[in-house]
């Protein structure tokens, strides 16, 4: 049976503050065993929210340039290019 590995974490001066803090906005959770769940689980969720927003804004970038360079190379520049380049 495969098992999780356990973590050992040192309150420190600025993981009680988060603590602190996650306790104000979560009165019902009544632990910082759980509290500290709860900050690792929003943590994640951000993390997943601003990897959507990037990925959203290179989207748009991309709408944005799409076609920008129309007509900025003749037909049979690539090969030309292509050909300056060494064996």
């Amino acid at each position: 049976m495969p098992t999780r590995r356990r973590l050992t974490i040192t309150e420190t001066d600025e993981l009680a503050a988060a603590l602190d803090a996650a306790a104000v906005r979560w009165p019902k959770i009544r632990t910082r065993r759980a509290l500290l769940f709860r900050l690792a689980e929003k943590g994640r969720e951000s993390i997943d929210r601003d990897r959507n927003d990037e990925a959203g804004r290179r989207q748009a970038a991309i709408r944005r340039t799409t076609g920008a360079m129309t007509g900025a190379f003749e037909p049979g520049d690539l090969e030309r290019l292509r050909d300056d380049w060494p064996a």
